[in-house]
């Protein structure tokens, strides 16, 4: 056995265990049943990328065998306080094995026809569309649409149409998501909702230091009636781990010579065609990008994260586009907190979707944020709203940019892992998305 096989898999096993006993205990619904056979198909799953990744990657692991390797979980057996539970809420440190977890037990839950896999950020956009045109729907007919609940029929369709939910990356950082999402998983799990979620937080540190927090709380709870907590702790972020590059798809700093390169990489993407402009249109938006060549597009930094976009506006670029060009990534800093989120929000799209990128950038991607620096237009805001330094208020994630600091971490995990051939050899999702 290779020590691929005995380290990285070997958290990995542990865990794909764990999940495979909440697939055939947890996770048996009302509606779909996945005992045994799911158990035994995400095993036989899971084996098979073992003896893969071994193959592909034991050579590079000799030097790995120095660090250790925490699973920390509770045993097997269901606790009583689980009795009820049918989902599972997956999290730890970046690059740990979530996804592929998860990714592992929706491809095998075969039995359930009706599921979805998603990012959870393009749900909740999904969600609030859905509210939306529910809104939408009842002006037209002459009714007063604020007099209905427009969460619980959004959430009723969308249990009529998934049974089972698969959310990667969970996390809230918006309060027009906080303030709806109790309502809205009290109505999927009532009518039976199977719900797998992976992500970097625990589920009491969600929307941490957010406004009206107090509200979002009782979510929390619900959440954890409903899903088992799972901590997989690694402590090593297997991404930056790649050896094989794709090449030079990540070029630093951003030299005349970086972006010529870029710019020659991009007319080459498109063999004999030449670039044009071209306007995307979608949810009433038109969105111009001036350089695009077949399947693909080119993009500075300003034009993605000094615009005032939004996942939707990302979402849709994805949908178009399977190559992105993206020239001059600057060294982020508090004072650059509304492009830094951009960026992360677009990066956390672009690699769900297997997006490929090239890019220049200013600094390497483990040195793309620093929230270090002064931030003077905070200390004028604290000053004009009467907060002191060193206050509790002071501490408010607005301040800080903790938020943005736990976020980049996800995104220079990512960053790396896009640079690897692993990576560029992966099917693009894009074209599938609805």
């Amino acid at each position: 056995m290779t020590l691929l096989m005995t380290v990285r898999f070997g958290v990995l096993r542990c865990a794909s265990n764990r999940v495979a006993n909440i697939a055939s205990g947890y996770l048996i619904g009302t509606r779909c049943s996945l005992a045994s056979s799911s158990h035994s198909g995400i095993r036989a799953e899971y084996d098979g990328l073992v003896e893969g990744e071994a193959s592909r990657h034991a050579c590079r692991l000799r030097t790995t065998h120095q660090t250790p390797y925490i699973l920390d979980v509770p045993g097997a057996r269901t606790p009583k306080h689980h009795a009820s539970v049918a989902g599972v809420y997956m999290y730890g440190g970046v690059g740990g094995g979530k996804t592929m977890l998860m990714d592992l037990f929706y491809n095998t839950a075969v039995s359930v026809r009706k599921k979805r896999r998603t990012h959870f950020h393009e749900f909740m956009l999904d969600v609030h569309q859905r509210i939306h045109q529910f809104k939408h729907h009842y002006a037209q007919r002459g009714s007063k649409a604020h007099s209905y609940d427009p969460i619980a029929p959004v959430a009723l369709d969308i249990a009529h149409n998934s049974h089972l939910l698969c959310f990667d990356e969970f996390q809230v950082t918006d309060i027009a998501d906080a303030m709806i999402l109790r309502r809205l998983f009290e109505v999927l799990f009532d009518s039976g909702v199977i719900v797998v979620a992976t992500s970097n937080r625990q589920p009491d540190d969600l929307y941490k230091n957010g406004l009206q927090r107090s509200n979002f709380l009782p979510f929390i709870g619900i959440l954890k009636q409903h899903c088992a907590v799972v901590h997989l702790n690694s402590g090593v972020d297997y991404r930056q781990m790649v050896l094989a590059t794709a090449g030079d798809v990540y070029l630093t700093p951003n030299t005349t010579e970086a972006n010529r390169k870029l710019i020659s990489s991009f007319n080459a993407s498109g063999g004999q065609a030449s670039s044009v402009p071209r306007t995307l249109e979608f949810l009433g938006r038109k969105l111009h990008i001036e350089k695009t060549c077949d399947r693909s597009a080119f993009f500075t930094f300003a034009d993605l994260c000094a615009q005032p976009l939004s996942a939707v506006d990302y979402l849709e670029i994805c949908k178009n586009f399977d190559f992105l060009f993206i020239q001059d990534i600057p060294h982020m800093t508090l004072a650059s907190r509304t492009e830094a989120r951009r960026f992360i929000t677009l990066v956390d799209t672009l690699y769900d979707l297997k997006v490929k990128v090239v890019c220049s950038a200013e600094v390497p991607a483990q040195e793309l944020f620093r929230p270090d620096v002064e931030n003077t237009h905070h200390h004028e805001l604290m000053d004009d709203l009467g907060i002191v330094k060193n206050t509790a208020n002071a501490q408010a994630s607005i301040f800080t940019g903790e938020e943005e600091v736990f976020a980049f971490e996800r995104t220079i995990s990512r960053l790396v892992e896009m640079q690897s051939q692993a990576y560029w050899e992966t099917k693009s999702r894009a074209t599938t998305v609805v």
